[in-house]
């Protein structure tokens, strides 16, 4: 490993991320993510394994460049999303392998319930969605873990026989579906403390089947308790909310800019500048001026 090299891959944070590669006519060669930014780009100067079709690609990399994001999950969007826009050479796939998902949250007393679709669909009065998630298998796991809490799909007017002796069981009536929504609503808007107290119950059933020696649902409820935490998980490059806007931040010479289109981080990019840029959308400061100071950084060791 080259030391300019050596020294950008210890400039990066332990943290997740999207990292990419130029060559020396500035040309971006590939474009990954990563749970933690450090041991993952470093790791292309390591023997490869499997990737070792990329030894060419890394003898050619002259600069790196990476964005830290606030969880595996958002860095997996940003990827995506950049992926979609432009396929660097070294790329294979154009967006990622994860299906896209919503949960739908229907409030309404004949059909409540939550439920996993792939379509975010038409507003309609009485139903919410939440997302977009990427990884249909983990979103729906989510929606297991989230009735195993709160089971809303008990709590209508029309249940059958069977659900009605279910719905006993589990100590739910219709007189119950407000709360049970509100109950779901707190957990997918990632408040702290509802995402907290679904976790620890969580956490209490998987370890009462443990001692109970019922390991196939410890084991269900420990992916349900991995995908809640995925679908939980901040994220802000893709939204449901629409807007296009840029998102600037400037850190000792250099500019980092992201392009919002319709509700999703669409492009990054990052150059000299001399004045920082007007101020950007408040939810996006601390994005903005993070990943700024990380480009004047590893700008810096790789001079």
């Amino acid at each position: 490993m080259r030391p300019e090299i050596r020294a950008m891959v210890t400039g990066l944070p332990r943290e997740p991320g999207v990292y990419r590669f130029r060559d020396e006519r500035g040309r971006v060669l590939y474009v990954g993510r990563a749970t933690e930014l450090r041991s993952r780009v470093g790791s292309y100067w390591g023997e490869l394994h499997g990737r070792r079709h990329l030894r060419r690609m890394v003898a050619a990399v002259v600069r790196i460049e990476a964005v830290t994001c606030a969880s595996v999950h958002e860095a997996a969007w940003l990827e995506r999303n950049l992926l979609e826009e432009s396929l660097p050479r070294w790329n294979r796939t154009r967006g990622g392998q994860e299906v896209p998902a919503y949960l739908r949250l229907d409030g309404r007393p004949a059909t409540p319930g939550l439920r996993l679709t792939h379509d975010a669909g038409q507003a309609v009065a009485g139903v919410r969605v939440f997302g977009p998630y990427l990884g249909g298998a983990r979103a729906r796991l989510a929606v297991g873990a989230l009735h195993r809490l709160h089971p809303l799909a008990y709590a209508t007017t029309a249940l059958t026989g069977a659900e009605r002796d279910l719905a006993a069981q589990r100590g739910v009536t219709a007189a119950d579906r407000e709360e049970l929504v509100a109950a779901l609503v707190a957990v997918l808007q990632r408040d702290p403390v509802a995402v907290a107290a679904a976790r620890h119950k969580l956490e209490t059933v998987r370890d009462r089947a443990a001692g109970s020696l019922a390991f196939e649902l410890a084991g269900r409820v420990q992916e349900e308790l991995a995908a809640l935490a995925w679908i939980t998980a901040p994220q802000q490059v893709t939204t449901l909310e629409p807007g296009d806007y840029a998102v600037q931040g400037w850190s000792d010479g250099w500019l980092v800019s992201f392009a919002v289109r319709d509700g999703r981080v669409r492009s990054w990019s990052q150059r000299r500048s001399a004045q920082p840029r007007p101020a950007l959308p408040e939810a996006w400061a601390g994005f903005a001026q993070r990943n700024a100071e990380l480009a004047a950084t590893l700008a810096r060791l790789s001079a």
